[in-house]
């Protein structure tokens, strides 16, 4: 199964910037990329990292430093999908992805989603050739959209896992509680570590 993923090393994470440095920011994002790319070749799936950059992984990569919808729809339409040929995406910071969620993806339907918390698109396949994406705002419900307007009928993938992507301070807690890959392992060495008070869950940092 073809599938890009899209990683943007230049300006990672710019909503964790009141509690990572920007070195620190890129190391996590690449440790979250390491989590991606291993539960994707653990569910059979054959990557090809969409970056801004070239990097230096052990994987097909395409260079392309324009924003993200206009990057991704440039890869669909050169990958043309079909029935026979479909593609998938799937967002490099999402931590905790397994190859049993990744799994979801292969559901029936012209084009599968599924979405973060927020109302984006963490993860989607399409095997429509007239699909394309828009990922500003509410992604999600425009994809619902557009699959709609191009007659093509949807799977909507409901997965804990794949709905959490990390962005913020508080989305460090998702990985430490459930992850066991090299984004945890990361924020463990980095000081990162649970704390529960008052009912709530959050991390603080070890100084």
């Amino acid at each position: 199964m073809d599938t890009l993923v899209p990683f943007s090393p230049d300006r990672p994470k710019t909503r964790l910037s009141d509690t990572l440095s920007p070195d620190e920011r890129r190391a996590f994002a690449d440790a979250m990329l390491t989590d991606v790319l291993d539960a994707l070749d653990g569910a059979g799936f054959s990557p090809r990292l969409l970056t801004t950059e070239a990097t230096d992984r052990a994987v097909p990569e395409t260079v392309d430093d324009r924003p993200l919808t206009p990057a991704v729809n440039s890869a669909i339409d050169a990958h043309d999908p079909s029935p026979a040929s479909p593609l998938a995406v799937v967002m490099a910071d999402l931590a905790l992805a397994t190859p049993r969620a990744l799994s979801g993806l292969l559901e029936s339907g012209d084009v599968v989603l599924a979405a973060g918390r927020g109302g984006g698109t963490n993860a989607l396949l399409t095997r429509h050739p007239d699909f394309h994406v828009d990922y500003h705002g509410a992604s999600y419900r425009d994809h619902l959209r557009i699959a709609h307007d191009v007659g093509a009928s949807v799977r909507e993938v409901d997965s804990r896992l794949l709905a959490t992507d990390i962005d913020e301070r508080a989305d460090l807690a998702e990985v430490l509680l459930s992850g066991d890959g090299a984004a945890c392992d990361w924020l463990r060495d980095a000081g990162f570590e649970l704390d529960v008070g008052d009912g709530r869950v959050s991390v603080v940092r070890e100084t």
